[in-house]
């Protein structure tokens, strides 16, 4: 037996309300921009409209004109999707309860996840966005994931609760280490001052 090895998310699917209240929030609020509309090839009375998060890879809505935004909040039992974390520069994201006070949004303001900080808030139809940003920056040639992975291995055997600055920092020092070759036969860390 085998697995369907995944290499990336291709796109997620939301069922929206009307066509302009999806464009309203997803190009309008969010700022991707809206490439591609076609209809539901499964459901001929909606459309299905593609925007782009930013990385190449699709968010998609289906939409339909008889259907109006219902503000209230989406279902989180078993099964449902909690919410949608899209990802923002630090500069962007230090803008962030700015830009989501001027237009009235509601938000949980900046929360401290320990290797990125986050705001919370609901999309026209009550489905809840992240905004997130990363506190890293990973080394040339590794992923976001990977320097994750090894800051958690650090702190379980540190027996620390989660994940903060110091296992970022400790695990970009190790991949650097792994990753990037030195004429130098010793990498240790030196004190380069003297006296």
């Amino acid at each position: 037996m085998r697995k369907l090895q995944a290499q990336g998310v291709h796109h997620i699917t939301l069922v929206g309300a009307d066509r302009q209240t999806s464009i309203d929030f997803w190009e309008g609020v969010l700022g991707m921009p809206f490439v591609f509309e076609q209809p539901n090839l499964d459901n001929p009375g909606e459309s299905h409209l593609y925007f782009d998060p930013g990385d190449g890879r699709l968010i998609t809505i289906f939409t339909n004109e008889d259907r109006t935004p219902e503000p209230s909040r989406t279902p989180t039992d078993p099964g449902c999707v909690h919410h949608l974390a899209i990802n923002l520069s630090q500069a962007t994201f230090r803008q962030a309860v700015e830009r989501l006070d001027e237009r009235g949004i509601t938000h949980s303001g900046v929360k401290d996840r320990g290797f990125m900080d986050s705001i919370y808030f609901t999309d026209p139809l009550g489905f809840l966005i992240e905004l997130a940003s990363y506190r890293f920056e990973p080394p040339v040639g590794v992923t976001h994931t990977q320097v994750l992975l090894l800051a958690h291995q650090i702190r379980v055997e540190r027996g620390d609760y989660n994940i903060a600055p110091i296992h970022l920092a400790d695990a970009i020092e190790q991949l650097v280490l792994r990753t990037q070759e030195s004429l130098s036969d010793d990498r240790t860390p030196k004190r380069a001052y003297r006296g």
